[in-house]
Formats: structure tokens, C-alpha cells, sequence
């Protein structure tokens, strides 16, 4: 089991959210991976619609868990494409930027 760190941990996320949080963090992921999703995201996303008009930020706060997910997942794939040896080397694309558009 990977040990990843508790990114919604104390925060105004509710626990009802928590799969939007992952919702998003995959469709984030497979956007900076180039991966075609099978899955809809943008239906199974809008279903959530109803739980965010309660509070207008939960959205961004929900954006912010999701894109740490994803750049500690993003990271950790850098760092497994490298291998203990040094060998391969990391997807440029990935290794340039993070989700929020920091550089790496």
C-alpha cells in the first residue's frame, strides 16, 4: 500500500467530496499523462454540481486537494521512470511543470 500523504487531512473539504477530490485528480492525471480516459469525467464531475452550489469555494478548495494529489502521484512516477540505477529517463512533458502550472 503507498503511503501518500494526507492532503485533505483537516481541511473545509467535507468527506462527501472526497470523491470529487479523486474525480478531478484522475482526470488531471490522465490529461498530463496523455492517457484517453474511458470514464466520463465531465458527467461524473457535473453529477457533483448539486453538493457544490452549498458553498461556492469548496470547488477551489476541492481543485487544490486534487492538484496535490496529482503532483505527489506525478512525482512518484518521475521518480520510477528514473529507477534506482538512474535508468530511463523522466517524460519531459511531465517533468516540466506541475498541475498548477509551477515548474517542477
Amino acid at each position: 500500500m503507498i503511503r501518500a500523504p494526507k492532503i485533505c487531512g483537516g481541511s473545509h473539504i467535507r468527506a462527501g467530496l472526497s470523491g470529487y477530490v479523486a474525480e478531478m485528480g484522475s482526470a488531471f492525471l490522465c490529461a498530463s499523462l496523455g492517457i484517453v480516459p474511458t470514464v466520463r469525467h465531465s458527467d461524473y464531475i457535473g453529477a457533483w454540481l448539486a453538493v457544490l452550489r452549498e458553498d461556492s469555494r469548496a470547488i477551489f478548495r476541492a481543485a487544490r486537494a486534487a492538484s496535490l494529489a496529482a503532483d505527489w502521484l506525478l512525482e512518484k512516477h518521475r521518480a520510477a521512470r528514473q529507477g534506482v540505477g538512474g535508468e530511463g529517463a523522466p517524460d519531459p512533458a511531465i517533468a516540466a511543470t506541475t498541475m498548477d502550472g509551477r515548474a517542477a
